[in-house]
């Protein structure tokens, strides 16, 4: 069959971008089940016709119109039924929750601090909204959990219409005492109406702890989506400072290539002036040039890396990238937190409050409840069970009057329900609730573990910076002593160009050794503080997430 008479036949399958071989394989199949069905319809009497059509439908229709059709082939792509309709919602974007999105105004010629900006990342991040819906799940789970130490209401109504017969044979005996023949008779008709109404409870009133197993782990995975939900606080915060920092040492960098390039100036200008007394070559001046020309590749270079240093803070915050925004500059305070704590006390601490490490710790207890539930499933369970409602009934034989009556009903008693074989599946649920105990247990060592690598490396990452921000200090002063000495010396003809430039490469160095190390240091602090979990640490008076 050819593609042509797929494309006009079939319309909902075969689109412009679709494959043919699939719109022909749908397409014979379909034929194929018409020209049976068409040699059928004259065979078959008109009652019968209408039950062919209700099959033809039935048949057809879902493998013509359906969406349910593989990719024709593994060797190129193709565009699925109803693609177009995808395409077009997501080219409308309306995504955004306006409800519990809320919307920063960014003053333009406000310079903003690093708490202010934290605030905003904390508000506008998707992030945290996506974690606050979890633990908002988790809390209703905790609720339903406890649903089932209440009772079960249910109320019922009905009403019917029933119309029956009971056949009456005649009977003649004979010719012996033991023989019995039907020689006719007749029916009796009934026709009945009910109503009834009944308030039906049932309570389980004891099931050896089944429910509150349940109800623990509700409450354990509460607290692991509450202690992820600030979890994902403390990486917005680290984000958000540790991008700070990158854009404050990119802008920093660029004010170091600018003092680059003035030196360089400086430096040709000197060689050109030695060049014109005389007492210079001329390959002197040109060498001098390209050091300046060098100086201003590398001043675009940093600009270009400011930029995007720029458009990478203002993504961490969950904003546009377009938006302008003033970013104030780095403290030049000292910095004193965590110096005087010793690597115990910071590992204890870590080990303590961590969120990973409490979530871990309540997926532990909640693999222990887990356990016990598995474990009620073997006893029994009582149940009380009760109803009470009104009920009608009238009955009518071979048309006479309807007779009947109405009267309460009500019933109460206790269950007790004990399952004594399911293909072994209590045995089975057993086993897997021990194995994800023993899993979880075996997760919180290596997560301990990592915990204390990941203090140490970040508190000696801290006192390294610490240490290096002395040294590199004193490389900028000799390096700028150095500078100038040289500098001195080549334009009253006592140096060569040689150790002018070679001082002039070294004091820009030292500045960015120095700009780097004192980024260090605050990235390190920061990374320290995220390692312990101090970051967007909650005050212990903090209200608990809950469902309203």
């Amino acid at each position: 069959m050819s593609s042509t008479y797929c494309s006009t036949k079939w319309p909902a399958i075969c689109k412009k971008k679709a494959s043919h071989e699939a719109c022909d394989s749908i397409a014979v199949t379909n034929m194929r089940r018409v020209q049976d069905i068409a040699f059928l319809k004259t065979k078959l009497l008109p009652w019968r016709r209408v039950c062919l059509v209700a099959l033809v439908n039935f048949l057809i229709i879902p493998g013509t119109f359906g969406s349910d059709v593989a990719p024709p082939s593994p060797e190129k792509p193709w565009s699925p039924p109803g693609l177009n309709a995808y395409e077009r919602e997501l080219a409308q974007g309306h995504f955004s929750n306006e409800k519990n999105a809320r919307q920063i105004e960014i003053v333009p010629d406000k310079i903003y601090e690093l708490p202010e900006l934290i605030d905003i990342a904390e508000r506008t991040n998707p992030d945290t909204r996506v974690a606050w819906e979890r633990a908002r799940q988790a809390a209703s789970e905790v609720g339903l959990s406890q649903s089932a130490y209440f009772p079960y209401l249910v109320a019922s109504a009905g009403a019917g219409y029933e119309r029956a017969f009971l056949p009456f044979p005649s009977l003649k005996q004979g010719p012996g005492p033991t023989h019995v023949s039907i020689t006719g008779g007749g029916t009796l008709t009934t026709e009945a109406t009910a109503e009834r109404a009944t308030l039906g409870l049932k309570w389980l009133l004891f099931d050896f702890g089944e429910r509150k197993a349940s109800v623990t782990m509700a409450r354990e995975n509460l607290m692991m989506a509450s202690v992820g939900f600030n979890a994902i606080h403390q990486q917005i915060v680290f984000t958000v400072t540790r991008r700070f920092y990158e854009l404050n040492t990119a802008r920093q960098k660029v004010e170091v290539a600018e003092s680059s390039v003035k030196a360089a100036h400086t430096v040709a200008q000197s060689a050109q002036a030695r060049f014109d007394h005389g007492l210079g070559t001329k390959p002197e001046v040109l060498q001098s040039e390209q050091q300046s020309a060098q100086a201003e590749f590398d001043l675009e270079a940093a600009r270009g890396a400011l930029s995007d240093a720029q458009v990478a803070f203002v993504e961490s915050l969950g904003i546009l990238p377009t938006t302008k925004l003033q970013v104030a500059e780095v403290s030049s305070k000292p910095l004193s937190e965590y110096s005087a704590d010793t690597l115990e006390d910071l590992i204890q601490r870590a080990l303590s409050q961590r969120p990973d490490l409490v979530a871990k710790l309540a997926n532990i207890r909640a693999r222990r409840a887990e356990v016990r539930k598995a474990h009620a499933a073997y006893y029994p369970k009582v149940s009380l069970n009760a109803n009470a409602g009104w009920s009608e009934l009238d009955v009518s034989a071979r048309n006479s009057p309807y007779f009947g009556g109405n009267e309460p009903v009500y019933g109460a008693g206790l269950s007790i329900e004990l399952p004594l074989f399911d293909g072994f599946a209590r045995r089975k649920k057993l086993r897997i609730a021990e194995s994800e105990l023993r899993g979880a247990e075996d997760e919180m060592v290596n997560s301990r573990d990592s915990v204390i690598r990941e203090v140490w490396k970040a508190r000696t990452d801290f006192e390294t910076s610490i240490r290096k921000q002395e040294s590199a200090a004193k490389l900028v002063a000799a390096a700028e002593s150095a500078f100038a000495a040289s500098l001195e010396a080549y334009q009253h003809g006592l140096g060569t160009y040689v150790d002018v430039v070679n001082a002039q490469r070294n004091l820009t160095a030292a500045h960015s050794v120095i700009v780097d190390t004192r980024s260090a240091i605050f990235t390190s602090q920061t990374a320290l503080a995220l390692s312990i979990g101090d970051l967007a640490k909650p005050s212990s008076a903090a209200r608990t997430i809950h469902q309203p």
